[in-house]
């Protein structure tokens, strides 16, 4: 990613990537509208395949830009395209599925005042309320291997009152400073769908970033969870995983854990 000259316009600029969710997006839309009144931001919408938009601008208070794809790009080749359209002082990542009833970003941007804090993350929970497995430590095959076999690696047990730093957190809400996600040539395109957020804060951790979930903070994942029922995603899911354990960034990681 080329370097951007932007002003900078907004606190928080919030990408989020659409298939056909409408729906959603005007529920995650409406919860913005309703729980960030007092915030400066802006929503850069992007539309991976053609669809109708079902709102109007003036339903909101902050402004939409929408990207119309041509053809479909991966998550991270959409992102890093939003971004280069964002005027914000911070860059959030949200897919379409996340809600929340109380204004996420005040907690979360104080975090990222720290220099040292490359990317932050709410706790992520799901429709009843169980923790989602969005913070974790970093993949690798013996973990993937004990979860083939039906061995369910436990999320960051560490997430009390106070911030945790795990290895990743999930892309489906992520927060950077947009120096940072810049600095970083944000999220490797390489990886069409699964394993970006991954690779990125790996990168983020070999840089000297720490990565930190503030627990205070929650927002609701209606998980879609396509690998699971698509065999076209599960085989983009293994293809990311295996391009991850082949990659620079995971041999840079194990130099780091040898002792």
């Amino acid at each position: 990613m080329e370097k951007i000259d932007r002003p900078p316009q907004a606190l928080v600029s919030i990408s989020v990537v659409s298939h056909r969710q409408m729906a959603l997006i005007c529920g995650l839309m409406q919860d913005i509208q309703e729980n960030c009144a007092n915030l400066n931001l802006e929503l850069i919408l992007t539309l991976n395949l053609d669809e109708a938009l079902t709102f109007f601008d003036a339903d909101y208070s902050y402004p939409v830009k929408v990207i119309r794809n041509l053809t479909p790009r991966g998550f991270g080749a959409n992102h890093n395209q939003a971004f280069k359209q964002a005027s914000g002082q911070f860059f959030c990542v949200i897919n379409p599925d996340i809600r929340f009833d109380s204004d996420p970003f005040p907690m979360l941007v104080s975090r990222l005042r720290d220099p040292a804090v490359g990317v932050v993350a709410p706790l992520v929970v799901g429709t009843s309320g169980e923790l989602e497995d969005s913070v974790r430590c970093f993949p690798t095959p013996r973990i993937i291997l004990a979860k083939v076999f039906g061995h369910q690696e436990k999320a960051v047990d560490s997430l009390t009152t106070q911030n945790a730093e795990p290895d990743w957190v999930g892309g489906m809400f992520m927060l950077f400073s947009s120096q940072v996600f810049e600095r970083l040539h944000g999220f490797d395109e390489r990886y069409f769908l699964y394993y970006e957020d991954v690779d990125l804060c790996a990168r983020l951790r070999l840089e000297g970033y720490r990565v930190v979930v503030c627990p205070q903070t929650r927002v609701i994942h209606h998980a879609q969870r396509s690998s699971h029922r698509s065999l076209k995603f599960l085989r983009w899911h293994i293809a990311s995983m295996l391009r991850f354990f082949l990659s620079p960034v995971y041999r840079q990681l194990n130099q780091r854990r040898r002792p």
